[in-house]
Formats: C-alpha cells, sequence, structure tokens
C-alpha cells in the first residue's frame, strides 16, 4: 500500500431497502465518521435515518485522497 494509510473501520447497517457503509476513522482522521448509502437511481427517494448529520457529498475534504493530504486532525 501506498503511504500514508487511511485508518478506518466499515460497518455495514441495513435500514429498510439499503445498506449503509459507516467508516470510523481512526490515526490523523480520528474523530472523523462517514456515512455512504449507495442508490440503484440517481433520482431514487429514500429516508435518511436520524442518526446521519451533514450531507458532505460534494466537499471534496471528506474523499480518501483529500483526507491523506490534509487529514481530518489538522481541520
Amino acid at each position: 500500500c501506498e503511504q500514508p494509510i487511511i485508518e478506518k473501520t466499515r460497518f455495514l447497517v441495513q435500514k429498510d431497502i439499503h445498506t449503509w457503509e459507516i467508516d470510523v476513522f481512526e490515526g490523523e482522521n480520528k474523530g472523523l465518521i462517514v456515512a455512504e448509502i449507495e442508490l440503484t437511481e440517481i433520482d431514487e427517494t429514500f429516508k435518511i435515518p436520524n442518526w446521519i448529520g451533514k450531507e458532505v457529498t460534494s466537499e471534496a475534504k471528506y474523499y480518501n485522497s483529500q483526507l491523506i493530504e490534509n487529514p481530518f486532525l489538522r481541520w
């Protein structure tokens, strides 16, 4: 693997017909938790669970490639 390595544990959570991928980061990104859902259609509707926070899909700083360059602990 290329260095540095993103340290995270992924949890799969079934909610209705969808599976959420919950990434709990460690190391330089400790404290960051990101939830992701894969939809079958771009305009598919789904219920957002009450444990979901801010929408960050379009924020590049949350991409793994950016977390390597600018870890969460430096924000």
